[in-house]
């Protein structure tokens, strides 16, 4: 119990995602990092890394270092004084939310990947496991201003993923993330939306209803206290735990300057899959899903089928090849077929001249001729075998 006050005490000092805090508590742990705190007084050992990860800055020797982290620990400490970890706790019962540490049965492993910058706790609101719905997923993201092609592709995504199985991630904003939840919402497996704020805070208000949706059958994250709000850092932070928590991430619709392409660089950063979908060259909202393609960073996928592909085990999840439609003279024997290429389209010709064309001997030509013109390929005219008009040989 100590660890888990002493770990919602730490939400409330740092921001989300402060590696300085992260790697203060990796190196004495929650509850000391929480008492130095108090005391004002950090571990030399800490203080000597924090100068080491300074060195070589300009203007910023050791002295320098000193007093950064000397401001860095009095806004912790003033943060201090005001944390009340019991009344955060009893507002996350209230709400209905859970509050999850690493270490525990429903903490995913993999947010252990993000290293100083993992959370310090996450509250969970909702039916879902965090830990199973994550083992096998995909975070989806993209606009938020979608445009109608972004939206489609992203609930397609969304649903064929669910149905294939794979958890879905986003972040639960307009455009292409909210569609990217109800998509999923269609399919069998949980979504889950990580939130730049408290789980008991609907932002978007617009998608108070979605939300509802996804605490029945699925999950709502967020690193931050109950009734917290989000902020333009906090939405980028977060993007960090989208990426940790999924295998892959797919991005579907990205301008140039897009917080997509921030969880793009999470992911390649932790070394997970990421895949873009094309759009429109002509559209400015595809931009950056092209450059992903472009530099080689991203793989292009076009279904949820290729992306399932992309994260599954090899060897399974095979996406099916894209073929044409399967013509009724793509069925025809390749003798036959030879003959029918070599029958005229207008002018008849007769069977020999059809033999030497098609390279095979008259007896041939005359049993496949009785065959193609049963078949309504060919007819008999005054000058000889033509194609019908209704089976032209392009077809």
């Amino acid at each position: 119990m100590r660890e888990r006050l002493a770990r919602v005490t730490l939400m409330r000092l740092a921001e989300p995602g402060d590696a300085v805090m992260g790697r203060l508590v990796a190196s004495c742990g929650p509850e000391a990092a929480v008492e130095q705190v108090r005391r004002r007084v950090l571990d030399l050992e800490f203080v000597r890394w924090f100068a080491s990860t300074r060195r070589g800055r300009p203007a910023e020797g050791t002295g320098e270092a000193d007093a950064r982290l000397d401001r860095i620990l009095a806004a912790w400490a003033a943060r201090l004084e005001a944390a009340d970890p019991a009344g955060d706790l009893a507002a996350g019962e209230r709400a209905g939310a859970r509050l999850v540490v690493p270490g525990e049965p429903e903490w995913p492993t993999q947010l252990d990947d993000l290293l100083d910058s993992r959370p310090h706790a996450l509250w969970l609101h909702g039916q879902a496991n965090l830990r199973f719905a994550c083992i096998r997923s995909v975070a989806i993201v993209g606009s938020r201003a979608a445009t109608p092609y972004g939206a489609h592709v992203a609930a397609e995504f969304g649903a064929g993923l669910s149905e294939r199985g794979h958890g879905v991630v986003s972040g639960g904003a307009y455009g292409v993330d909210g569609a990217a939840h109800r998509g999923a919402l269609a399919g069998g497996t949980p979504t889950v939306a990580v939130l730049a704020c408290g789980t008991d805070v609907s932002y978007p208000s617009a998608h108070h209803d979605l939300f509802e949706v996804v605490r029945a059958r699925g999950l709502l994250v967020s690193e931050s206290p109950m009734g917290v709000r989000p902020t333009r850092p906090r939405f980028l932070v977060r993007n960090r735990i989208i990426a940790a928590l999924a295998r892959g991430t797919v991005v579907i619709e990205a301008a140039v300057r897009s917080g997509a392409l921030n969880t793009a660089g999470h992911a390649v950063a932790l070394n997970r899959i990421l895949a873009a979908v094309p759009g429109p060259v002509t559209s400015d909202t595809s931009t950056g899903c092209h450059r992903l393609i472009r530099q080689g960073a991203a793989t292009c996928v076009t279904t949820p089928a290729e992306m399932a592909e992309l994260v599954g085990a090899i060897g399974s999840d095979l996406a099916p090849e894209p073929r044409g439609p399967v013509l009724p003279r793509d069925r025809l024997a390749p003798e036959v077929r030879r003959v029918l290429e070599a029958v005229p389209a207008r002018a008849g010709a007769g069977p020999a001249v059809i033999a030497v064309e098609a390279g095979v001997d008259l007896e041939t030509v005359l049993s496949c001729l009785g065959g193609l013109a049963a078949a309504g390929y060919v007819e008999k005219t005054s000058r000889g075998w033509r194609l019908c008009p209704e089976k032209p040989s392009s077809g």
